[in-house]
């Protein structure tokens, strides 16, 4: 769905082809790429990659089909496109699932894939977010570890930063500031005790953070998420919060 800056809806497209849009990026060249979490009959599985207007360009994965191979998917949480073109694909949405990055070229073609469950340095359990800094690093939102991990664009582990708190959604801006949404740290559910939620503003060059704007409801007694999930920034610095709980896009504006 494309809304204006008033929060007006222009259009939308992918209507019945989607089972759990999850991850969803936008590239270079205006392509909007959907990562679809779950699998239902003959959908889901997938990155979908389309043009701004909506038209279908490329799928990687095999539909409905789940699995551990080069070419399909168990749940892929996001997508994300390098400069050079490369896709990165997190998968997946399970801390029991195939817990690797994907790379393929522009084409699809499959390069390589790494990681495994666990939680040494290279290993994952749930990764659900992705974002690149502008010296071309991929930064991983380890959720289920409660940490950000950042990789060259082979797989080679640089760091693990837990600054960030359990991260569920990762922006970083054109000027390396890092945007780290955690819905999930809540000493309720026993997920990350001791941190607030709310979305963490700080660098990508160094792992401070700077800025904090709290989930305005801390430690809710059911397990509903009520911060923001996804995190996107505009040129101005206004921020959006995509709320999976209230069902809400959120926008916030710097004063």
């Amino acid at each position: 769905m494309l809304f204006d800056p008033d929060g007006n809806l222009v259009r939308s497209f992918g209507a019945g082809m989607i089972v759990w849009p999850h991850g969803i990026h936008v590239d270079r060249d205006g392509n909007v790429w959907v990562a679809d979490a779950r699998g239902e009959g003959d959908r889901g599985h997938q990155v979908h990659k389309f043009s701004a207007e909506g038209e279908l360009l490329m799928s990687l994965g095999k539909a409905g089909i789940s699995g551990t191979g080069a070419d399909v998917f168990d749940q892929p949480s996001d997508v994300l496109v390098a400069p050079n073109g490369d896709i990165f694909v997190a998968d997946g949405h399970s801390s029991r699932g195939n817990n690797r990055i994907v790379k393929f070229d522009s084409r699809g073609n499959f390069i390589k894939t790494w990681g495994t469950t666990g939680a040494e340095a290279g290993e994952f359990r749930d990764p659900h977010a992705l974002a690149m800094d502008s010296r071309g690093r991929l930064f991983v939102g380890d959720r289920g570890n409660a940490r950000l991990q950042i990789f060259d664009q082979d797989g080679g582990h640089i760091a693990t930063w837990t600054s960030f708190g359990r991260p569920s959604g990762l922006y970083i801006d054109a000027n390396d500031i890092l945007y780290s949404a955690d819905s999930e740290s809540n000493a309720t559910w026993g997920a990350n005790p001791g941190w607030l939620r709310g979305i963490r503003i700080g660098s990508s060059r160094n792992g401070f953070v700077t800025a904090f704007i709290p989930d305005p409801n801390q430690d809710p007694d059911n397990a509903g998420t009520t911060a923001a999930e996804g995190v996107a920034v505009d040129k101005h610095g206004t921020i959006f919060g995509a709320e999976v709980g209230p069902m809400r896009l959120r926008r916030y504006e710097l004063r």
